[in-house]
């Protein structure tokens, strides 16, 4: 563990977008010591501040940071992070959590046999705005869910995709590089989708990566749900606009991004604006709403994310998503992509089985 004031030292592999905010919100944390960053790219290692690698099985060796935040590329996520924790060292894994479903598995199989400390970073989970919407769900406060919608929808500028080539290959769409976010956090709030049917399109961009996607959801509970994602339209509507997360959007308050409907009342996210009718007798559809707000703290996800993650490496607290966990909803992301191809309703407990199945564990 870290020697000096700070009780972490942590090591960033990968400097692209996602490397480069993880790298700043730990020289920004009182708790947190940059130690190393890793990038085979000897461009994206200049002015670091920092021991610099081009390779992680170095930096493990010479280094030996107490935890690495993994933000290389989705297909090396698994390698990556089997190769620190067979060193000990606690990972932060960046979503997806990995290429495929069934290497995920593998994955999920190490981090048990090494009993890592491994935390994967769908950081909406710590958005202040999402412990107090799951605990007012999981109290009945809005009475049994009977749907839930949800829109994200921007338009991606064109050197998003011209200076990140992998960003145009398959695999690599609005369903997997944006939705992937808003599925976990669904079913985080709302608990397990059972059956997916879904619909994509590239038509706006032309590229072989979706730019736009529909789905409907069957969950656990009995409540129906729709959530529809586009990349190259115009709009508002999203978590990254209704939220301050990051000034790479714009912030406009007055949007949100999904809409929770119960039998007793219905709540918005992330403004955690509630409706109940005012009348406690018979209350109906004629009947007026009142509308309340669930209390929220403030901060950042990202670094909410980050103390959580210092917490599991000094063993003060378990992941808040685990690598099972993350791989529920890259079977989700799988199913998705198997409905949109086949046009077919797609029962998502047979396709895991089917899956896991198919590779020796």
């Amino acid at each position: 563990m870290a020697t000096g004031s700070k009780d972490v030292r942590i090591a960033v592999i990968g400097a692209g977008f996602m490397g480069r905010q993880h790298i700043e919100f730990i020289r920004g944390s009182a708790r947190a010591e940059l130690v190393a960053v890793v990038d085979p790219r000897a461009a994206a290692r200049e002015g670091l501040g920092c021991a610099t690698f081009g390779e992680t099985g170095p930096m493990l060796e010479s280094v030996t940071p107490d935890a690495v935040v993994v933000a290389n590329p989705n297909a090396a996520h698994v390698d990556t992070a089997e190769e620190c924790i067979e060193m000990g060292v606690a990972v932060l894994l960046e979503k997806p959590v990995a290429g495929s479903y069934t290497s995920a598995l593998r994955l999920v199989d190490a981090v048990e046999q090494h009993r890592a400390r491994l935390l994967v970073g769908h950081h909406r989970r710590h958005h202040p705005a999402v412990a107090p919407a799951r605990a007012a769900i999981r109290a009945g406060e809005l009475g049994s869910i009977v749907a839930v919608s949800g829109l994200w929808a921007a338009r991606k500028d064109d050197a998003y995709f011209t200076d990140t080539p992998w960003h145009s290959e398959s695999g690599a769409g609005v369903t997997l590089m944006n939705v992937v976010h808003d599925l976990d956090l669904l079913r985080h709030l709302c608990g397990e989708p059972v059956e997916v049917q879904a619909m994509s399109s590239s038509r706006a961009r032309g590229l072989e990566v979706e730019d736009t996607v529909s789905l409907s959801l069957r969950f656990e509970s009995g409540a129906l749900g729709s959530f529809r994602a586009f990349d190259a339209g115009a709009s508002p509507w999203g978590w990254d606009q209704a939220t301050e997360e990051t000034s790479a959007f714009p912030f406009i308050p007055d949007t949100d991004a999904y809409r929770i409907v119960g039998t007793r009342g219905a709540l918005s996210l992330p403004d955690l604006a509630t409706f109940t009718y005012r009348a406690t007798v018979s209350p109906d559809w004629h009947s007026p709403l009142s509308r309340t707000y669930l209390p929220s703290g403030r901060g950042n996800s990202f670094e909410a994310q980050l103390d959580h993650f210092i917490d599991v490496v000094l063993g003060a607290a378990e992941p808040l998503v685990s690598a099972a966990d993350a791989a529920r909803t890259l079977a989700l992301l799988e199913a998705i992509e198997l409905s949109a191809s086949t046009g077919a309703t797609v029962d998502l407990a047979g396709f895991r089985a089917s899956r896991a199945a198919s590779v020796e564990r």
